[in-house]
């Protein structure tokens, strides 16, 4: 049996860890400079949708680090052997938003770990729910999916990614400049090399720049959403990266709303889609 197939990592499915924290004003502040937000002067009292991702950061020790940035595999994830390993999407259910200043709690388990054979070879895909709560109890639901893949064989040529839609009714272009993926890194204690080491993503992971973070490109969609339709609150929010973005070319967040949904995508510089988001809305 190959070491990377799923039945290898049964025993991880249902572990559970847990961890806490507080929502301190520091993050909220430098993710708005990070995002050029143009708002009030005044934080907010709540926490925006998919800011949670600036909490519970991991703090793994520096001598457990992976060469590739990521610590290095086993503990409460399983220890797939696949050398690239990718935030693939996630689907979050929001039941009300969460207070600034409060004590916050996760609940993290693994639901399961699923292997494919894709176009670029053997995948595995690691679900891993989380709860997020306070004292009032579970604030927001999320299913976060993580996925391994094989390295290409020299001379692979990339897989022709689908068109991505042009009828959006809102939408910006974003330049996703070093700055920009080292700041995001930084404000998520992401070492990922892939998103701030030139020499590395080219040379060892083969790709023609920085990747842009896929929760980063999750969140300017959202944040579009909510710049064009301030009055709405989002109840539940499903995305799926499907093509990298790098920073050699700017991209566009875009979006639709027909009645409580949104459809919502980032288009890659050669009309490429990069990642296809929804989110339900009242």
């Amino acid at each position: 049996m190959s070491p990377d197939m799923p039945q290898s990592y049964e025993a991880w499915v249902g572990r559970t860890e847990e961890s806490a924290d507080r929502i301190t004003e520091a993050p909220i502040r430098l993710m708005r400079a990070t995002l050029d937000a143009d708002e009030p002067a005044a934080l907010p009292s709540h926490l925006p949708p998919l800011w949670h991702w600036l909490y519970f950061l991991p703090g793994e020790r520096q001598s457990n680090m992976g060469p590739d940035g990521h610590p290095r595999r086993g503990g409460f994830l399983p220890p797939v052997t696949l050398p690239r390993r990718m935030w693939a999407g996630g689907r979050l259910w929001f039941q009300r938003p969460l207070a600034v200043g409060e004590r916050i709690r996760r609940v993290s388990t693994i639901r399961g770990v699923q292997g494919k054979s894709g176009r670029s070879g053997q995948l595995v895909f690691v679900t891993v729910r989380h709860e997020i709560g306070d004292d009032r109890g579970v604030a927001l639901s999320e299913e976060h999916d993580i996925v391994y893949r094989e390295a290409p064989a020299p001379g692979t040529p990339a897989p022709q990614p689908a068109p991505a839609p042009t009828d959006e009714q809102f939408g910006r272009t974003v330049t996703p400049d070093p700055v920009l993926l080292m700041r995001y890194s930084a404000l998520t204690f992401n070492g990922h090399r892939i998103h701030y080491d030139r020499s590395y993503v080219v040379e060892e992971e083969g790709y023609p720049g920085l990747v842009v973070h896929g929760p980063l490109i999750a969140t300017l969609l959202m944040e579009e959403l909510r710049r064009a339709h301030p009055g709405k609150t989002v109840r539940r929010f499903e995305f799926k990266a499907v093509s990298p973005l790098f920073d050699t070319a700017p991209f566009s967040v875009n979006g639709k709303l027909e009645g409580n949904v949104a459809d919502l995508w980032a288009r890659g510089p050669q009309g490429q889609l990069a990642m296809r988001a929804s989110a339900a809305v009242e």
